[in-house]
């Protein structure tokens, strides 16, 4: 052999030796997910977040060749350049490049934008796609010994939403701009949430509540005294429309015999609920830990990408966009050990089944811990605050939903008290758990009632003494305006939108102040009913909730290579822009039409003042702008101590709202309720709205002097 055929061959083994000590690429959409991944995988990968989408449409037009199968022209986002240029880079000098975006359609979407990005540099590296529901040792190295190609069909149902999206977005926008107000934007998904918002906001503000009264006694056995409820009256509902009604009733059964005269007990089977569901997960935070949908998957995120317990990064709970309850068989038999050496007697004969909904698209597992074994107690010191109430409640959800059903026992005792012709009853209730079961592991989700384990013990005939009548006034409730909870329920019910969008859609209405939270309330802002009227009006059919859930099954169609989707989108786009142009053309526009001259004058210059609809409300402007600029805060009722007007006002130093008299320091009048446009049916002061966690929201007389659900001076005037 020659010397140089000698060189050759050691060259070769050389070159072949630094291709196998390459790094291999993988690459993650979060930077959180970083140091986790890249501990579990060693030095032989270099872990890089791409940071969300790096491809995507441009901002400054709609970038849709509608004319050639709707194809969209993507772009490098703006600043992004920098990063999809080091990926680049990075992908060059590697022996293999893993996209390990997160299994979903916009993670499928961003994976095969790398993919294509990496190729246009450099076609030599093989690149593979990865997937894993859960940031733990096990999942991840199991996802690189088992890549997939790109789910091509995937990809196609995130062009299609994209593509919709865009169409939907850049046509009716310019449109408001036209005849509504510059500056105004709609989206497919959230305008149909601002009709469901805007339209509850109709029955609540229609709503008249109407008084009812509640009679209770405190009956006393012994030393025992045990509240109970007025249930029948003569036979029948007790109808207490008036304080005269109770007082005549309470004469009536004053000191006559009380006497047990039925006791009924019931059993209840009471079976764990299911492992939470993205939905689900926002619903039960907003009720129980008081989070919003934003707040909620913010924190879920930090879980799922990984925490530091101690001497390892440790991603705490599987992936948390998911529509279904599906649990893995290897986490099945984690939670069943578990179960088996903590609480024996409370483990199933065989694993609990929960049935997957009808539209879930059962993509990605339950949300559940990746490690039992981490309760909430072990790990503690190393979460913050928000962190640990959400694992709690994850991890409590998960591991009681394997356990044994709970049983209750209800005891109802009907005391009698007869009083002539005229009977009244009155019921004693009590619950209490005989067989914790699944509820041996629940703390943060347990409720009150859950806790109190209270039931009566009478016998028939047993005579009662009434200690005490005690008289309620009531009003009734009308229907409650959404919260992030109830919208995010509605919404999954009436298959609007998926798991990765319902925080997205609340937080859009927010952003745009087309909505406002008040007491964790959505409520509609005048912007936002103006925008919904005019959509309504001429879009109907495209802000219709049955046709927003009809266009979310056809992409599901398109992930499942049903349907193409150009085929789909042309269904769409052509009746759609055929409206788009009609209104256009034929309907007047709104701008101004909101516009009105009031009696105001302006104090610099004299003119009359305008009212006016900005970003963020009505406002005073002077009629004379631009020369003059003067603007101020619309009155929103008289002031019931000198007739001036009451406006809103905010702390100095504090972005607190209250309500007060343009006239101060003369006249002191504040309210801490905002006034409604709404006068009192009875005396004419104005109505504000009062919120309670008991009452909810309540329309009441500011008048202390009004018997019309009045609330005391003391509480609306700070003195």
């Amino acid at each position: 052999m020659t010397t140089e055929s000698t060189e050759k061959k050691g060259k070769k083994k050389l070159s072949k030796k630094s291709k196998q000590e390459k790094q291999i690429l993988v690459i993650v959409e979060s930077p959180g997910k970083v140091k986790t991944i890249e501990k579990y995988l060693g030095n032989s990968y270099n872990v890089k977040a791409s940071m969300g989408h790096l491809i995507d449409l441009p901002k400054s037009r709609t970038a849709i060749d509608v004319e050639h199968d709707f194809e969209p022209e993507y772009i490098t986002v703006r600043g992004r350049a920098k990063i999809l240029k080091e990926l680049q880079s990075c992908a060059k000098k590697s022996g293999k490049v893993l996209l390990a975006c997160d299994n979903d359609r916009e993670g499928e979407a961003i994976a095969w934008h790398l993919r294509n990005a990496i190729n246009t540099k450099t076609k030599d590296v093989p690149i593979e796609r990865i997937s894993f529901n859960e940031i733990t040792p096990q999942a991840v190295n199991d996802a690189v010994l088992s890549p997939r190609n790109i789910d091509e069909t995937k990809v196609a149902a995130q062009k299609a939403r994209r593509v919709l999206d865009r169409l939907v977005g850049y046509h009716l926008s310019p449109l408001l701009w036209k005849k509504v107000k510059n500056g105004l934007s709609a989206g497919r998904v959230q305008s149909v949430a601002l009709r469901l918002i805007c339209e509850r906001e109709k029955e609540v503000e229609s709503f008249i509540p109407d008084e009812y009264w509640t009679l209770e006694a405190d009956f006393q056995t012994g030393k025992t005294t045990c509240s109970s409820q007025l249930v029948l009256w003569n036979n029948s509902k007790p109808e207490l429309k008036k304080e005269a009604d109770v007082k005549a009733l309470i004469e009536k059964i004053q000191d006559k015999e009380c006497k047990v005269s039925d006791i009924r007990e019931t059993e209840k089977v009471i079976r764990p609920k299911p492992p939470f569901t993205t939905s689900q997960l926002q619903q039960t935070a907003a009720n129980r830990l008081g989070f919003t949908s934003r707040k909620t998957m913010q924190v879920a995120q930090q879980l799922y990408e990984g925490v530091n317990i101690g001497s390892s990064m440790v991603g705490l709970i599987t992936y948390m966009r998911t529509d279904s309850v599906r649990i893995s068989n290897t986490a099945l038999e984690e939670v069943r050990y578990w179960l088996s050496k903590n609480y024996p007697n409370e483990l199933p004969e065989k694993p609990v089944e929960y049935t997957v909904g009808k539209k879930a698209q059962d993509a990605h597992e339950a949300i559940r811990p990746t490690y039992t074994e981490y309760s909430p107690d072990s790990i503690k010191e190393y979460l913050s605050k928000d962190q640990l109430r959400l694992y709690s409640i994850i991890w409590e959800r998960f591991v009681s939903s394997q356990m044994n059903n709970a049983k209750s026992k209800t005891v109802s005792v009907d005391v009698k008290i007869a009083a002539g012709e005229d009977e009244a009853v009155f019921r004693i209730s009590g619950t209490k758990l005989i067989e914790k079961g699944f509820y041996k592991v629940i703390k943060l989700l347990s409720s009150k009632d859950e806790n109190k384990g209270y039931y009566p013990s009478f016998k028939i005939g047993d005579v009662l003494i009434a200690e005490k009548f005690r008289s309620e006034q009531h009003f009734t409730q009308g229907p409650a305006r959404f919260t992030d909870a109830s919208i995010v329920r509605t919404l999954e019910e009436k298959g609007i939108g998926r798991p990765s969008t319902y925080a997205s859609i609340i937080s859009v209405l927010l952003d745009r102040y087309y909505v406002t939270r008040s007491n964790k309330q959505l409520v509609p802002t005048v912007l936002g009913k103006l925008i919904s009227e005019v959509l309504v009006e001429h879009f109907e059919l495209y802000v219709d909730v049955d046709f927003t859930a009809s266009m979310e099954n056809k992409l599901d169609e398109v992930e499942e290579n049903k349907i193409s989707w150009p085929e789909m989108i042309r269904e769409f786009w052509f009746p759609f822009k055929a409206m788009v142009d009609e209104v256009a053309k034929s309907t007047e526009s709104y701008k101004g039409t909101l516009d009105e001259m009031t009696e105001h004058v302006c104090e610099k210059c004299g003119k009359p003042l305008m009212k006016k609809l900005g970003r963020f409300g009505f406002f005073l402007a002077c009629s004379g702008f631009p020369e003059c600029r003067t603007t101020k805060s619309i009155p929103l009722a008289k002031c019931p101590k000198c007739q001036g007007d009451v406006v809103a006002r905010k702390t100095k130093g504090r972005s607190k709202e209250f309500y007060g008299c343009v006239k101060y320091p003369e006249c002191d009048f504040i309210c801490h309720f905002k006034p409604l446009n709404q006068d009192c049916p009875k005396c004419g002061y104005f109505l504000v709205e009062k919120y309670d966690k008991k009452n909810g929201a309540q329309k009441l007389c500011i008048n202390s002097d009004c018997d019309y659900l009045h609330i005391t001076q003391e509480e609306s005037v700070d003195s």
